[in-house]
């Protein structure tokens, strides 16, 4: 196949279907370019889209459930295949376009060289035709001539009445004409001669070593066509195994979704190892007759704010309770509550349930634990250099280092004060953790009235932490939650807020209560402002009205009339909550009595305290 032999009179379409080719290359160019634009546009709304669902930090705390953590991989995985298309982007344009648009310059520039050597041996061959036409035309003139002269002769030699010179004359014309055409014509044969061999040289030989350079050229731009769409798919396969792996890990992402630990996540996140509220009590109506008024399954700790107290057959009145104080000792006191509320309530994390305290507490040992271990390795890299220093002090001076070595020793020491307060917190979040509630099948609907009704610990939403500590301090005072010592009662009113037995108004009660004890008053006067004493004076003939088992262990600090309680130790109930979040316990096996916050026990009356 060769377009010198088979085209040898092709040659403006052979032009024309070369300068088509170049075109159709300059368009495949183009192709790529574009397709390389797309390819990195779609990468950057991919990674656009990867930034745009990343999660926020106020969600990184929804991120540890497999679905959220599978997403999250999907996320990553997504922007390694973004890169991934950005590299077939890069690859395509160095790779393709750029040496694309070279070729297609060369081949314009050879192209234009070859049709120039084709119109220079096409303008040869059209000579070498031009010539040989005229020197056809001057033959042919000369043979007319000379045919013309020759008649002329002729007739002139059979004309008798011409003489002898005009007959010579026209013989000598003849012979000039005869002989010019001779020489037109041998110069005709000659020129014949050459322009055949030009023609047969144009194309044989000229014309078809131009028609095989440009096919050359356009076999060269058809090959490169062919290298470079395997380039591109060439690039496009390089990055299949990594984009293989991107498939894979989003596949491995969303089979490790598992469903079941997320729903253990949901609980150990929001669990609060508080115990479920018991069941309600039936409330005696006002028109009853006043036994069942003074039953003790009349009242509910959770719904009665202001109620009596139960003692023998009598109800005595506790609202008086901080009757004896002035309202500006009230408000000092709240005052003097707030200011000494621990500066880091919500460092130990007393502010939280149980449970969640445990896990925030566990989280803050590992951490601190870990920083231990660093400033601990920094303090033993810096001993080992002023060690180095000393033996070689060409290396520096140990002063330097000096300065750096008691600031990590000082660090060292707080971290380690942190790590020992925090443990101490855990050790007890830890002995804190009690038994787990009460089966619901120990609770009764309150309605027979020869079973006894149980009444479980507050259902406030509080942690038992933050109540030890509201107790223990004397901090109840803030007016809002204060946690299950305190039913979140305010200042005003109730003794978890004024005073509770363990308040700092315990001490100025007790003081009061020990007057009372010593006779400074007269059991024939009373005096409504004093019911206080009616509130916290132990009774002899106080009759237990049910019994409780407790839910937490609770400390007592000895300035009031609190009573210490172990986890799980089962107590008499001489006088239920009345609002204030207290209740009066006695021990079995001995006379010891005292106040116990009323989320910290399960309480079960008896049914028939009535009688």
């Amino acid at each position: 196949m060769n377009w010198g032999t088979e085209l040898w009179d092709q040659y403006d379409n052979l032009a024309a279907h070369t300068h088509k080719g170049i075109e159709f290359l300059d368009k495949y160019g183009n192709y790529v370019k574009d397709r390389c634009a797309i390819e990195l546009e779609y990468a950057g709304k991919l990674r656009r889209l990867v930034k745009n669902y990343q999660p926020k930090r106020k969600e990184e705390d929804e991120y540890q459930y497999t679905a959220c953590k599978a997403f999250r991989q999907l996320l990553q995985e997504l922007g390694d295949f973004a890169g991934q298309r950005e590299v077939v982007a890069e690859n395509l344009q160095s790779n393709v376009v750029r040496e694309l648009h070279l070729l297609a310059k060369e081949l314009r520039e050879e192209r234009k060289q070859h049709l120039n050597e084709g119109s220079k041996q096409m303008a040869v061959l059209s000579t070498a035709v031009g010539s040989l036409e005229r020197a056809r035309r001057s033959y042919e003139r000369a043979a007319r001539e000379s045919e013309r002269a020759l008649d002329v002769f002729q007739k002139a030699d059979a004309d008798f009445n011409l003489s002898r010179a005009e007959v010579e004359k026209q013989k000598i014309n003849m012979k000039l004409r005869s002989q010019a055409c001779e020489e037109a014509k041998q110069e005709y044969m000659d020129q014949l001669r050459k322009t055949n061999e030009a023609q047969r040289q144009h194309y044989e030989q000229r014309l078809p070593h131009v028609f095989k350079q440009l096919q050359d050229l356009d076999e060269k731009r058809i090959k490169n066509i062919k290298n470079f769409m395997l380039s591109s798919v060439d690039v496009e396969r390089k990055v299949f195994p990594i984009i293989i792996q991107c498939l894979d890990g989003m596949e491995h992402a969303a089979k490790s979704i598992n469903e079941k630990e997320d729903t253990q996540l949901v609980i150990e996140r929001y669990k609060s190892g508080f115990v479920p509220p018991e069941d309600f009590r039936f409330e005696a109506a006002s028109g009853a007759d006043a036994t069942d008024a003074a039953a003790p399954h009349a009242t509910h700790n959770h719904l009665t704010a202001a109620r009596g107290t139960v003692s023998g057959n009598r109800i005595k009145k506790r609202g008086g309770l901080l009757s004896i104080f002035s309202s500006n000792k009230i408000i000092e006191a709240c005052n003097s509550f707030k200011n000494n509320l621990s500066v880091d309530g919500k460092e130990d994390y007393s502010d939280l349930p149980p449970n969640q305290k445990k896990k925030k507490l566990q989280a803050k040992v590992h951490e601190l634990t870990k920083q231990v271990g660093q400033e601990q390795a920094a303090m033993e890299g810096l001993m080992k250099m002023k060690g180095v220093y000393e033996t070689n002090p060409t290396l520096g001076d140990p002063m330097t280092v000096e300065g750096q070595l008691n600031e990590c020793c000082d660090k060292l020491k707080k971290l380690r004060a942190q790590l020992r307060k925090y443990e101490e917190l855990l050790t007890e979040a830890n002995n804190q953790v009690c038994a787990p509630p009460i089966h619901p099948t120990a609770r009764t609907n309150g309605a027979a009235p020869t079973q006894a009704t149980s009444i479980g610990s507050n259902s406030e939403s509080l942690s038992r932490s933050a109540s030890e500590s509201s107790v223990s301090t004397g901090t109840g005072c803030t007016g809002t939650g204060a946690g299950p010592g305190v039913g979140g009662n305010s200042c005003a009113g109730g003794r978890a807020a004024g005073g509770s037995p363990e308040s700092g108004l315990g001490g100025e009660l007790a003081a009061a209560h020990a007057d009372h004890a010593n006779g400074d008053h007269d059991d024939n006067d009373h005096d409504p402002d004093n019911d206080f004493y009616a509130d916290y004076y132990y009774e002899a003939d106080l009759q237990p009205l049910g019994y409780c088992k407790a839910l937490y262990a609770f400390e007592a600090n000895g300035t009031g009339s609190t009573m210490r309680m172990e986890c799980g130790e089962q107590l008499l109930v001489l006088e239920t909550d009345a609002g204030d979040g207290w209740t009066r316990v006695r021990r079995s096996n001995t006379s010891e009595e005292g106040f116990v916050p009323t989320t910290y026990i399960a309480t079960t009356l008896y049914a028939d305290a009535h009688h």
